[in-house]
């Protein structure tokens, strides 16, 4: 072995003692850890307000408002459980729409039904998408989305609209009945009333999720889906259990 190579090798070495001792420390400190995702988060989140980050994210040329590691995590689950129906409640611009529609197209698997009071123009077409609009707890729209769903085996909920406490535990009695065993309600957004971020938004969804398991045990928080530190939806992968 060359001179070269030796040092190579000693370097990557040297650089991975280095990280094993900071891993180490952040499992003998776990705050320090904590610390630096929150002002990560921090940092990312609030981007947005000068035209950056999620403000700044596209799917295909259409604006998507997530968090990339959030959408790679969607594509997991959705690999893993080939859900037969994705209902998403918030449309926006439709770029989280389509996004999970494409994911179906590749695992030739699935459908959306994509809820939001406003009819946006501009948003995208595909054959797997149907918009409905009007608002995700009214009865009219509640009627629509089980009539869609009644002959769907495996069935995802993506709650991303109004994120008030009232309005998020609403559609989370209301949906949570919805989902199928084994998949998932996703109660996006609660990482705002200081969860770290937007101290000042009010009781919002993590709000909603914490007051919701005050009285249900039919899900839980699927912890694993927060593996890359930084996710939009903190304790938000709710996996129905029974």
């Amino acid at each position: 072995m060359s001179y070269a190579n030796i040092k190579s090798l000693v370097g990557k070495m040297k650089y991975k003692l280095k990280v094993y001792l900071r891993f180490f420390q952040f499992r003998l400190f776990p705050k320090k850890k904590n610390d630096i995702v929150e002002q990560f988060h921090k940092l990312y989140y609030d981007s947005n307000i000068l035209g950056g980050t999620w403000k700044n994210t596209f799917f295909l040329g259409i604006a998507t408002q997530k968090c990339p590691f959030d959408l790679f995590i969607y594509q997991e689950i959705l690999y893993e459980l080939k859900p037969d129906v994705i209902v998403e409640l918030g449309t926006a611009f439709g770029g989280g729409a389509l996004f999970l529609a494409s994911i179906c197209d590749l695992i030739n698997n699935g459908e959306v039904i994509s809820v939001d009071i406003n009819d946006i123009n501009g948003k995208p077409s595909h054959k797997r998408i149907k918009y409905l609009i009007g608002s995700s707890i009214s009865n009219e729209i509640v009627g629509q989305v089980k009539e869609l769903i009644k002959n769907k085996n495996k069935v995802l909920i993506i709650l991303d609209s109004d994120h008030s406490k009232g309005h998020v535990l609403k559609e989370l009695m209301i949906y949570s009945k919805l989902v199928s065993l084994g998949s998932y309600i996703i109660v996006e957004d609660s990482n705002i009333h200081g969860h770290p971020v937007q101290p000042d938004h009010g009781p919002g969804p993590a709000e909603a999720i914490e007051e919701y398991f005050k009285e249900y045990s039919d899900f839980m928080v699927d912890k694993s889906r927060e593996k890359f530190y930084l996710t939009f939806n903190p304790g938000g992968y709710l996996k129905k259990i029974k």
